[in-house]
């Protein structure tokens, strides 16, 4: 199959997230290339590509923790700085809370930090998986660690949740579950970027994906555009493009 960028078209108005000529160089290694995309708001967005394709440095340049090397991004009209790290909840692909901390205390410091932190949901969540708020970190399992981080990250009141890799290495239950969580806890004007190797696990709550390959953006389209042009599901047409 030919690589084809296939853009959705959203207006001024309902674009979130915009980026024009984004690149990023780690050295002498090209991490992206000339990414330009437009995002829209009310959106679960499939974000897709092999390892080291720049998934990644793409989530981190959103989130502000990377700074473009030529290019720019605008989140609702903002460039990356204070007014867009407010507006973005972000999970890291690896766990970054202190073990030695218990869940009660992850959440006073996620409501001191956060201004749109809502303790009531993280609470009510904690309560449906039957997770105790003293437990600390360190007595948790992998896949417990999972729906804390993803509790704390979803119980802000954000625009733009940027989750790297939510799913990977937990059990299909603790999936279902992180699923479920993602669906429930973002409104209309606030999108979703999942970056997953998981496709089919995911396919059934995306609106649209993203290719990303060799550091380039190769497609970004609806769901239903791919099914409709290429009569396959995101998977079938992922196994083509990257030839996996």
């Amino acid at each position: 199959m030919s690589e084809e960028i296939m853009n959705t078209e959203n207006t001024a108005s309902d674009t979130l997230v915009s980026c024009k000529g984004l690149s990023k160089n780690y050295g002498s290694k090209l991490a992206l290339s000339n990414i330009n995309l437009d995002l829209g708001r009310g959106k679960i967005i499939g974000l897709l590509g092999p390892n080291g394709s720049g998934k990644t440095t793409f989530i981190k340049l959103l989130s502000g923790i990377l700074t473009p090397t030529t290019g720019s991004i605008e989140i609702s009209g903002n460039p990356i700085g204070i007014e867009t790290k407010k507006a973005v909840s972000y999970l890291p692909e690896r766990t970054y809370l202190n073990e030695w901390m218990n869940v009660k205390q992850m959440i006073q410091f996620f409501s001191d930090f956060y201004a749109d932190f809502k303790p009531d949901t993280a609470y009510d969540m904690l309560k449906k998986l039957n997770i105790n708020p003293e437990d600390k970190l360190k007595t948790m399992s992998k896949g417990t660690r999972e729906k804390v981080q993803l509790i704390l990250v979803m119980s802000r009141e954000a625009e733009l949740y940027l989750l790297d890799e939510p799913i990977g290495g937990v059990d299909p239950a603790a999936r279902d579950y992180i699923i479920k969580t993602i669906i429930n806890n973002y409104n209309e004007n606030a999108s979703v970027i999942i970056s997953t190797h998981l496709i089919s696990d995911i396919e059934h709550i995306l609106d649209e994906v993203i290719f990303i390959k060799d550091s380039n953006l190769v497609m970004h389209s609806t769901v239903d555009e791919i099914r409709e042009q290429h009569g396959k599901s995101v998977d079938g047409v992922f196994r083509e493009v990257f030839a996996c």
